[in-house]
């Protein structure tokens, strides 16, 4: 069912593999390189053609400090973390209370609002965008952050229980039995037994939404309009002109905004580390 260790193969096919992983990661690197030499051209350069040669001079400092005087990229910057953050705290925390709940307690709805959960996740999110406007229009949420963050909620929260219900129902439900045997509170055992043990999955899932969320391009579009409300995703393109376009700022702008989910990557990495309950039970 599983492919075999590559330790196990063959010296030849051991040596194919090693000298493939290289030619395949440069493969997958070339677009963000060809977008980091574009971000350190010169505007000429894309002017004459020379888009995929070597840069007849470097000018990071140059590109990277005209994106900020030409666009209020702080301001995009401080837009989506204003944004995403919260976005991930209130989708990531109903997951863990929803998905407890749908993996311990065994109700009569159970399985139908689990499923109900996850058929919102194969529902195409642009057929959605009337409704949406017209219920942020009739809540007054329309053209507010606080509107784009309770929707960014609603919509991840389907993906996140779904998650979050996975991981804690493949815990040992021998723990959570014991603990109300020694008669700890419901709220107790979710907060001190099953939370230390999913945060793991917990830390995968708030990268995940935060790149999500940090990413999107769309809702951010449809539901705000005021541009000092934009994200650094939409913001972006205040940098083409009407007549002009911006390439190489437009590529400096886009790697900035890609650095916060990098960090957030390698800031959550440690807890990564899976087998959190090996050896919590016994036999």
């Amino acid at each position: 069912m599983f492919p075999a260790p590559i330790e196990k193969a063959s010296s030849a096919k051991q040596f194919a593999y090693k000298a493939s992983l290289p030619i395949a990661l440069f493969i997958w690197l070339l677009p963000l390189l060809a977008i980091f030499l574009t971000s350190i051209r010169p505007a000429a350069d894309i002017n004459t053609g020379n888009v995929f040669g070597i840069p007849s001079s470097f000018q990071m400092i140059e590109n990277y400090t005209e994106v900020f005087r030409q666009s209020p990229a702080g301001q995009y910057l401080l837009n989506s973390l204003i944004i995403t953050i919260p976005t991930m705290i209130i989708a990531v925390s109903l997951a863990c209370l929803t998905g407890y709940a749908l993996a311990i307690y065994n109700f009569r709805w159970a399985m139908p609002i689990f499923f109900l959960f996850i058929a919102g996740n194969f529902v195409p999110f642009q057929i959605l965008m009337l409704p949406v406007i017209d219920m942020s229009n009739r809540l007054d949420v329309y053209n507010t952050v606080p509107g784009l963050v309770l929707f960014h909620a609603a919509f991840q929260t389907g993906f996140c229980t779904l998650f979050m219900r996975n991981f804690i129902k493949a815990l040992p439900q021998e723990l959570i039995e014991s603990a109300r045997i020694e008669g700890v509170g419901e709220f107790r055992i979710f907060w001190y037994l099953v939370m230390p043990l999913v945060r793991p999955a917990i830390a995968a899932l708030a990268v995940l939404i935060f790149t999500f969320i940090w990413n999107d391009f769309f809702w951010a579009t449809v539901m705000l309009q005021d541009a000092s409300q934009l994200p650094i995703t939409v913001g972006v393109k205040s940098l083409n002109g009407q007549f002009v376009n911006q390439w190489h700022l437009v590529s400096a702008a886009s790697l900035l905004a890609a650095v916060p989910p990098v960090l957030m990557f390698f800031a959550m990495q440690r807890h990564f580390i899976a087998g959190l309950t090996l050896g919590a039970t016994k036999g």
